[in-house]
C-alpha cells in the first residue's frame, strides 16, 4: 500500500470517523472504500466505450456522413 496524507474540514472528518466507527472499520478503510466506489462509477479513460454501438448500424458510409449520424443534419 502507498501511504498518503489528506486534509478534511473538521465537520467532514468527524462525520467520517463516526461512519467508520458505525461500520466497525478504520477511517483509512472507509476512505479506501469510498474512493474505490467512486472510481467504479467513473471508469476513467475508457468511459467512452459505454457508448460503443449505441447508434446501431449507421451503414458502410458512416464515416463520411458522421454529422448526419451524430447530429441528425449535414453540419453541426
Amino acid at each position: 500500500m502507498i501511504r498518503t496524507q489528506i486534509s478534511f474540514q473538521r465537520e467532514l472528518y468527524e462525520a467520517a470517523r463516526r461512519e467508520a466507527r458505525r461500520q466497525g472499520i478504520s477511517l483509512a478503510e472507509l476512505v479506501r472504500r469510498a474512493v474505490a466506489q467512486l472510481l467504479a462509477r467513473h471508469p476513467g479513460e475508457h468511459a467512452w466505450m459505454r457508448f460503443a454501438g449505441a447508434a446501431g448500424d449507421a451503414g458502410p458510409d458512416a464515416s463520411q456522413t458522421v454529422d448526419t449520424v451524430v447530429y441528425g443534419r449535414d453540419r453541426p
